[in-house]
């Protein structure tokens, strides 16, 4: 499974789209041609008018890249993503999905550890 964090985009939904597009869709090819199985791709959070274009981006991805499974977070909390990453790297059936972390307890649910 790879790992690949987005970093910072600007505040407007439509500007930082554009450069998702632009600057990091072709990071993302090149992570996947070296995928294994799985690649999440990590935004940092963002407020709701981010969530559909994310979701579409992740959903073609997934799409256009099968079998390998592709999947977004939207989290800066450490402790979240790595529990996300441990369940997503369990759940092979999962592919295309956008999921909102925010840290609060979602480690116990989420990891085998907790």
């Amino acid at each position: 499974m790879a790992l690949l964090r987005v970093g910072a985009l600007p505040e407007a939904s439509l500007a930082a789209a554009a450069r998702f597009h632009a600057e990091t869709l072709p990071r993302i090819a090149a992570a996947l041609a070296g995928a294994d199985s799985h690649l999440v791709i990590v935004f940092e959070p963002a407020d709701y008018t981010h969530r559909s274009w994310r979701l579409a981006a992740v959903q073609q991805l997934a799409r256009d890249h099968a079998p390998l499974r592709v999947n977004a977070l939207a989290a800066d909390d450490a402790r979240a993503i790595a529990a996300a990453e441990a369940y997503l790297g369990a759940a092979p059936g999962v592919t295309g999905q956008y999921l909102l972390l925010d840290g609060q307890g979602a480690e116990k649910v989420l990891s085998k550890t907790g």
